[in-house]
Parts: structure tokens; sequence; C-alpha cells
């Protein structure tokens, strides 16, 4: 069996990128996040956990998962926090957790399982953003948001150098506009080309073939602005 391990699955592309993993019966999905789904109860191959990157543990309480599940042969960090306030609004909270949920945390976590990636070939996949993509265009009000996801395109570039003579692939997708929740909380109204179930399968398929093509890429998944 292959063991994939997905962190933020409580709504959205996380939630409908387990779903699509698990209809594949060869696949034990681990699906971490702080609330789970009944749609996961539905497949006997799917096994929620509980999980918050804005614990103070985030390691330990990573390390006693990873440990339950053995090898990780597959992923991905798709957790994300947003703060849209204008810059001189922004508080201490605000920017230490959306640090700690989009960057920190997910660092932490990737200490957690990299003993148990590097037992065989695996692929870790960063869910970032084109706020966080450099050169792409930015917008007032996200300047945490976007500067905690451009960190996590930096993160993927530093661990693959450091783990480059290793089997652990890692590479990093920003994505564009996805009709999600989080989408209308930033850009209230506006109707995004795809839908979060589009981009599950998309991130579904690069996750289990991107390692064979990429290693510490940040890559561009969006057709409109933003």
């Amino acid at each position: 069996m292959t063991n994939i391990v997905v962190i933020g699955t409580s709504r959205g592309i996380g939630k409908e990128l387990v779903l699509k993993l698990a209809s594949n019966p060869e696949f034990n999905v681990y699906a971490l996040s702080r609330n789970g789904s009944a749609d996961f109860e539905k497949h006997s191959n799917i096994y929620f956990h509980p999980f918050d990157l804005s614990s103070k543990t985030v390691r330990e309480d990573a390390s006693k998962i990873f440990q339950s599940i053995g090898e990780i042969h597959f992923m991905v960090n798709n957790a994300g926090k947003l703060v849209n306030k204008p810059f001189l609004e922004l508080t201490s909270n605000d920017i230490q957790s959306c640090y700690q949920t989009n960057i920190l945390g997910v660092i932490q976590a990737v200490q957690a399982a990299v003993p148990f990636l590097e037992k065989q070939t695996s692929h870790v996949v960063n869910i970032s953003s084109m706020g966080g993509f450099q050169g792409s265009v930015k917008f007032a009000g996200l300047s945490v948001y976007s500067t905690s996801k451009a960190a996590l395109c930096s993160f993927t570039e530093l661990f693959s150098e450091e783990y480059k003579e290793t089997a652990i692939s890692m590479n990093c997708l920003c994505l564009g506009a996805v009709q999600t929740e989080m989408l209308n909380e930033a850009f209230p109204g506006y109707k995004a080309p795809h839908s979060s179930e589009e981009m599950a399968d998309y991130i579904a398929d690069f996750l289990l073939n991107g390692h064979r093509f990429y290693r510490g890429k940040i890559l561009p998944v969006s057709t409109t602005t933003p």
C-alpha cells in the first residue's frame, strides 16, 4: 500500500484532494487538519487525525502521527491561513498566526516527516499562492498572507538543496484563482475559472508523477489575475 499524508483537509482543495486520492484502493490517505469531514467516513482507506499547525507542539504532534503510519510515500502541505487587512491595521497576532500556519508549522511538520520520507523514494508538494510567486501581481491587504506564502517557496528551494543527495523530492505549486471559501474571503464576488475538484485532480496527478520531472521547483498554476 502507498501511504499519502495531506495536511490541511478541512475544506476546499484539501478535502477534495483527499477524496480524489482515496478513490484508488491501493492508497492509504491520512487527512490531518483541525476538522474532519463526514465524507471521509465513507472511505475505509481515509484516516483522519486532528492536527493544528498553530499549535506550539507541531513537530511533536506530527511525529506521533507519523510513527503510527510508518513509511510516508507522498505528502502535501496544503493548509493555509488568510489575513486580509490594511498594512497598518495588522496586529502582532495577525502576523504570528498567519506565519505559523503558512510556513513555520509546515517546516516543523516536514522536520517530523523526514525520518519516514527518507526510507524510500518520496515526494513532498507544498501548496503556495500566486501571491507568493516572485514577479506576480500583488494585492493590497494581503501583505502577511502573500509574504508567508513566498517564504514557503523559498523553503522548498532550500530544503531541496539540503536533501538533494536523498530520495526525497520537494516541489511547490503556486495556485491562482480557485473557487474556494478562502478566495471568497480575499476577493468577494470574484468567480474563479476552476473549482476545488478540478484543482484537486491537478494536484493529485502532480503529486504522484511530478517528482519524475521536477525537484526543488516553484511552479505557477494560474491562467488569471488574481
